[in-house]
């Protein structure tokens, strides 16, 4: 059926029967928008590939659901014609699938996931596909190349698919600031269906560029582009000395936020200490990151759905989908890399009320973050060769078992192999991955372009920061809205509604809060994976005979209180010197909370040992000497290393253990003086990183005859 075909009195017609699914779906009031029932529209009656960028809260779920319904009632299907098979939603994020499983429902509408989480219900689902019982399968981007789902499952839905729907399509570019390789699989699965399968991609996070991006990959498509403009929020931004002044700050003015809200942090760190302090001074708060088990995040985004707490204190794992129209703020301790994903993150509040809080606290150490995760982008090309000639073309070589023979930590290694496998130089296969042996180009210009698209964001970020002008105008340019102007509402609109004041108590918290020192180091239990493959005959569990015990360090560098220092002690381009007296002292105080605290060392140690380094030894070695001093322990030398790599990390753990699995040597006169102790040796280091120097160090010495190890640092990385 072509557009020609399809009477003014037919359109006419189904547009009544989408009203009607909208009211079921958003209640007896709720009447489509122009653009909404345009995408609708170009669906379900022209069979159309459609792009819809509108803001946060426009509606753009009720489109697919609404064209879900009408083509499996089949309203626009000829006599003859088949029923139109389910609708796929590819969506990033459990949280949203979750969500929009419930509002599904609500329309009378059967949806289905599949993901990681119910490995055990895929049968029974997949069976209900073939029966006809689902009317909506909501997958992850990550599910397209699962090896199992790709060969088995994927071809079959395809072929039968009713429409497909890309939410956050904005992920498919890697010029988007939330790039994520799994979604340009789309490209298979759009190539696998059938004629005038219609196709809906949604995003409200996307300027010019991403937009015809997108809209290229989709081909021949209807863009729907839409204001950007959010009447309800209220954007502010405060500048604050220091993440004492903002944990106080919080802790000041949280109650009076409206209703309740997500506070966002750039790290794990951050995010699990604000939490802390928050429910320390009364607040009912959860926190929210990638660490946290699933089971764990239903129940604090359920509690947030609920108004049962004030705030979850989230990472970005919080992300993209999260449906909650009353939310009534979103406060930021630190700012996100660019104007978009900030756009994003704050869309979330004030969807169904009035007006929303949106506060913005840069951090000094922003920068330093945003440095830290441009760090993991896409390889330089001589490592991504290494890859591809190390993997075999015969047979599947997992993702640890491929870690000896590269030098790329975990993540960064499986991003790029998502990469290549999207490119066509690599499969991924059950078992682990396989080269094809298909030429390959590496395209040093556009990675070099996006990289410069990401420094000019976070350039941008700052001048938001510092904007006398309008802040939601700002933003809607950043996102290329061709109707931004002035909102009247922003503190630079309207003056500001809050100030930067804190009162003398909660700072006085948060300094106390943020100055403790003391996190764990925990000890290695396994060797890497694979270790034979480069000559390195460890493998298994590692030997409680040569194993360390638990240890401590002063703080992590990702911390919002020791981190700051820390970071300027043992950051690469720090220079060497003796401990500074405040740093001595907090490592005195990790040391009397390790003597007596509730998880205190079983046997105290008798004696002091450094790690010898090569970057800082002045740095360790005084260090060293000062706890011997204050503990009246014996100090009883440096290990000699012959490592010439120096102390810096190296890709993953397999390449740090084939670097220094014998770099150790113990001197004559310390392995002389083990002798006579009883006790463990208390081994200093300045930085743990992997972990694997003082696993490796701590070996030789319980191979010299010490009885037990543990490990004393001044940070640790993360």
């Amino acid at each position: 059926m072509t557009r020609d075909e399809v009477s003014e009195a037919e359109r006419a017609a189904v547009r009544e029967c989408a009203e009607e699914v909208l009211r079921r779906l958003a209640g007896e009031h709720a009447v489509l928008r122009a653009d909404q029932w345009r995408a609708i529209e170009a669906l379900v009656v022209d069979r159309r590939r459609v792009l819809c960028v509108q803001r946060t809260g426009w509606g753009k779920s009720a489109v697919y659901f609404v064209a879900t319904a009408l083509l499996r009632d089949g309203v626009t299907a000829e006599p003859g014609d088949p029923p139109a098979g389910p609708t796929v939603i590819v969506s990033p994020l459990l949280a949203l699938m979750r969500n929009q499983v419930e509002a599904a429902a609500r329309a009378g509408i059967r949806a289905r996931t599949i993901n990681s989480a119910n490995l055990d219900e895929w049968d029974e689902i997949t069976a209900e596909i073939r029966a006809g019982a689902v009317d909506v399968l909501l997958i992850s981007p990550e599910r397209l190349n699962n090896p199992d789902f790709r060969d088995n499952v994927l071809p079959g839905l395809a072929a039968s698919t009713g429409l497909l729907v890309v939410d956050e399509a904005h992920c498919v570019s890697d010029w988007g600031h939330d790039f994520r390789p799994d979604y340009r699989r789309l490209r298979t699965f759009l190539a696998g269906l059938p004629a005038r399968t219609p196709v809906l991609a949604t995003t409200a996070t996307a300027n010019a560029r991403v937009t015809a991006d997108v809209a290229d990959q989709l081909g021949d498509a209807l863009v729907l582009r839409g204001t950007l403009d959010r009447d309800s929020l209220r954007l502010a931004v405060l500048e604050l000395p220091d993440a004492a002044h903002r944990l106080a700050w919080l802790a000041d003015h949280l109650e009076e936020l409206p209703g309740s809200g997500i506070v966002y942090t750039l790290t794990v760190a951050a995010a699990t200490e604000t939490a802390e302090f928050l429910r320390a001074r009364g607040f009912a708060v959860a926190s929210y990151t990638g660490q946290v088990e699933d089971a764990a995040r239903r129940a604090a985004e359920q509690d947030l759905l609920d108004n049962k707490i004030k705030a979850l204190v989230a990472t970005s794992a919080l992300g993209m989908g999260f449906d909650k129209p009353d939310l009534g703020f979103v406060v930021h301790l630190g700012a996100p890399p660019s104007p978009i994903a900030y756009y994003q993150q704050v869309g979330r509040a004030g969807r169904a009320v009035e007006h929303a809080e949106v506060v913005l606290l840069p951090g000094q150490e922003d920068v330093a973050i945003w440095r830290y995760f441009a760090s993991l982008a896409f390889p330089p090309e001589e490592q991504v060769r290494a890859v591809l000639a190390a993997l075999p073309s015969d047979r599947p070589l997992s993702t640890q078992a491929l870690e000896p023979l590269v030098d790329l930590r975990r993540a960064r290694l499986e991003l790029m192999l998502k990469v290549l496998d999207v490119d066509g130089a690599v499969r991924r296969t059950r078992g682990g991955w396989v080269a094809t042996g298909e030429p390959w180009t590496y395209d040093t210009a556009r990675l070099r372009r996006v990289a410069e698209a990401r420094t000019a964001e976070q350039k941008t970020m700052v001048e938001y920061a510092a904007t006398t002008a309008c802040r939601m105008e700002f933003l809607r340019r950043c996102l290329d809205d061709p109707d931004a102007a002035p909102c009247g509402r922003c503190d630079t609109c309207a003056g500001p509604q809050f100030d930067a004041e804190v009162t003398p108590a909660s700072l006085s918290a948060a300094n106390a809060f943020l100055g403790r020192a003391g996190v764990d180091i925990a000890p290695k239990k396994l060797w890497p994976t694979g270790m034979a493959a480069v000559g390195v005959d460890l493998k298994g569990k590692i030997s409680p005979a040569v194993q360390i015990l638990p240890g401590r360090a002063v703080g992590r560098l990702s911390d919002q209180g020791w981190g700051t220092r820390l970071r300027a002690l043992v950051s690469p381009e720090s220079p060497d010197g003796p401990i500074p007296d405040d740093v001595a002292a907090a490592v005195v105080d990790v040391l009397k909370s390790w003597a007596h605290g509730d998880d205190a060392w079983a046997e105290r140690p008798a004696a002091v040992v450094a790690v010898g380094s090569r970057r800082r030894p002045e740095l360790v070695t005084s260090l060293a000497a000062r706890i011997a001093a204050v503990g009246r322990l014996p100090m009883l030398g440096t290990l000699s290393s012959s490592h010439v790599g120096g102390d810096g990390p190296r890709g993953n753990s397999a390449q740090r253990v084939l670097a220094l699995h014998d770099a150790f040597t113990v001197p004559a006169d310390i392995a002389e003086a083990l002798l006579g102790f009883d006790g463990p040796v208390l081994l200093v280091d300045d930085l743990v990183d992997s972990g694997w120097t003082m696993a490796l160090a701590g070996r030789a010495l319980r191979q010299a005859g010490a009885s037990g190890v543990l490990p004393l640092a001044l940070a640790v990385a993360g």
